[in-house]
């Protein structure tokens, strides 16, 4: 582990009694240190060309011919793949750097500090495909959840304060993978008597209150039991009170449509973006 103030970075000597992959995480970790911004921006454009590929994948009839359900199939698609890498990830990043969980504030690892990079570059893709494929005003909440995010992983990516904080705030992406899915189900109009979207929903119910609202509200109660001591704990605790509402109100949402009525709400359960 790392202080935020230092830089991850190994000795030649080190790195010869260091595993190769270790020495080679700690190379590519000092690169992007380097140059934040830059491979920020090179992970936007990766995220892109994967929109791009996607494109190319076969897609459920009638897609095509309604320009918004088109779109909203590829956006989504992209979106999980990103959960499924950094859903994944942020587990096995806490896994094995268990202190980090401790210490959201100074404590990180290489990798986890490579995860912060790469999520920030998704959500820079994801806001500017909102935007660029004009539906920025049906879509106005996805791009408050973005903005609110890349406010924090930001910081955390050019000041390495906080790295772990954000690490565990993407074990929201472990129900987002479920979400998605359900959407993508939804939108290839598969049944909703299907045992496969029954499934789907009880594990996106679950791991809602698990990692979702788990994640959330143990980063919200460590920002005040150790406020007074933490640095920039103002900045971060106003956007987690944001994002606490705006999760607690897609949390009735979740309730009303697959708990209080069988009746299929359209706009019931948007795409998350802690995406």
């Amino acid at each position: 582990m790392k202080q935020p103030g230092n830089t991850w970075r190994g000795t030649g000597s080190h790195c010869l009694r260091e595993k190769g992959a270790e020495c080679r995480m700690e190379l590519w970790l000092r690169v992007v240190q380097d140059h934040p911004l830059v491979c920020v921006l090179c992970v936007s454009l990766i995220f892109r060309l994967l929109h791009r590929l996607l494109q190319m994948l076969p897609r459920p009839d009638g897609l095509l011919a309604e320009p918004w359900r088109s779109w909203k199939w590829k956006n989504l698609s992209v979106s999980l793949v990103h959960s499924l890498i950094t859903g994944s990830w942020a587990l096995i990043s806490v896994i094995q750097y268990p202190a980090m969980v401790h210490d959201l504030s100074s404590t990180y690892s290489p990798s986890s500090y490579m995860l912060v990079v790469v999520s920030s570059g998704y959500f820079i893709a994801d806001a500017a495909d909102i935007i660029f494929s004009g539906y920025a005003k049906a879509s106005w909440e996805f791009l408050l959840h973005h903005v609110l995010v890349l406010w924090c992983f930001l910081f955390s990516v050019f000041t390495r304060r906080y790295v772990a904080g954000a690490v565990v705030a993407l074990f929201v992406e472990v129900n987002s993978v479920f979400l998605h899915t359900r959407l993508l189900l939804n939108l290839a109009k598969v049944s909703h008597t299907s045992l496969i979207l029954k499934a789907n929903k009880a594990l996106n119910f679950l791991t809602y209150v698990m990692f979702r609202l788990g994640a959330q509200f143990y980063i919200t109660w460590f920002l005040i039991y150790h406020y007074s001591s933490l640095d920039f704990a103002f900045y971060f605790l106003t956007t987690m009170m944001l994002m606490n509402i705006m999760i607690l109100i897609y949390f009735y949402r979740l309730i009303r449509s697959d708990l209080l009525t069988r009746q299929r709400a359209q706009n019931g359960v948007c795409k998350l973006a802690l995406d």
